[in-house]
């Protein structure tokens, strides 16, 4: 799963890393249509990838992997670390494979005995999710309570101080992965009966949701030009990821409330992909699979890199658990029409 891409062609220059990997093991834990033995084959693939990004020695992942698999590094950030935990959660409660499973839990219990404790906000979200995923599965599993409830108070505490009348945020920026914040905070509310948790996460979904819509009523996601602008936001460049992260995020309150609202939302962020958005650019193609780089304020930007094509297809998924078969499809040959 090469990182980046020239159009359409993968660009080996700039390798692998451990976050795309990730995104593509959760990917297969969910795909449909696939034989066993090609679910099999990638599922092994990507899994592999996890194994070898960790790093006991350090108790952290590696990240960043040159095209000729040398380690471009002996620690990868915070965040890649929080997504491997997240995926070994997700693989262990969702893998069709009780081997992939049980590699997923043996894993994600030895990291958590061996790392130390992540500091970055959007990481202590992601490693709650991972959490999550395991609870749901074991809802003893007490390093995955301690996990979810440690994270759960940090949160918390971040949001006490970084709010304000007309900033309902855990921080002073607004970052990327934004929805993950509070769909960690509803997630593990729900699983640990800390009802106020959730209606946190709930009310911080709904700020940055809030946030996230145009004039138009189109999404808009918070643009990567932001990520350092204190209490203010920019409209570009728009990446898949966000979308991803607010279709997800979505379904996680909507299965928690059954407030329609929340379905609608994730719509609006799907119609994104498919030029509903602010240049009318289109980005992802049925066809294909594929998904442009995101909306810069030129149009589309035409690269087709990993993350942007797992953005979209675990868009999908993630979608399909939210929307019954008992709603109305559009017309043939719309978003949602039947394979």
């Amino acid at each position: 799963m090469l990182q980046h891409s020239i159009g359409v062609v993968p660009d080996r220059r700039h390798g692998y890393c451990l976050d795309d990997n990730a995104r593509a093991l959760m990917l297969m834990n969910v795909a449909q249509g696939l034989s066993a033995a090609e679910r099999m084959k990638w599922t092994l693939a990507y899994a592999a990838f996890v194994q070898s990004a960790w790093n006991p020695d350090l108790g952290r992942f590696r990240n960043f992997m040159r095209f000729d698999r040398s380690w471009c590094e002996d620690e990868g950030s915070e965040d890649s670390n929080g997504r491997a935990i997240w995926t070994l959660g997700e693989t262990y409660a969702c893998a069709p494979d009780d081997g992939v499973a049980d590699w997923a839990l043996h894993l994600y219990d030895d990291v958590n005995k061996n790392m130390a404790p992540l500091g970055s906000p959007r990481a202590i979200a992601f490693a709650m999710l991972g959490a999550c995923a395991v609870l749901r599965r074991d809802p003893e599993h007490r390093a995955s309570r301690d996990a979810a409830t440690r994270g759960g108070d940090i949160l918390m505490r971040l949001l006490g101080e970084g709010r304000r009348p007309d900033w309902a945020w855990f921080e002073a920026v607004i970052g990327y992965d934004n929805p993950r914040l509070p769909q960690a905070l509803i997630e593990a509310g729900a699983l640990l009966g800390q009802e106020h948790w959730t209606d946190a996460g709930l009310e911080t979904l709904e700020w940055i949701c809030a946030q996230q819509v145009s004039a138009k009523r189109q999404f808009r996601p918070i643009g990567s030009e932001s990520f350092h602008k204190e209490h203010n936001y920019l409209p570009f460049d728009q990446q898949p990821l966000e979308a991803q992260a607010a279709i997800e995020a979505a379904g996680s309150a909507w299965l928690v409330t059954g407030n329609t609202f929340w379905r609608e939302h994730a719509m609006m962020a799907w119609r994104w992909f498919f030029g509903d958005n602010d240049r009318g650019a289109i980005l992802a193609d049925i066809a294909t699979g594929r998904c442009r780089d995101g909306v810069t304020p030129r149009g589309a930007n035409a690269n087709c890199g990993a993350e942007s094509i797992l953005a979209f297809q675990l868009s999908h998924y993630a979608l399909m658990e939210i929307v019954p078969l008992s709603t109305p499809l559009p017309r043939e040959g719309g978003m949602l029409e039947p394979a």
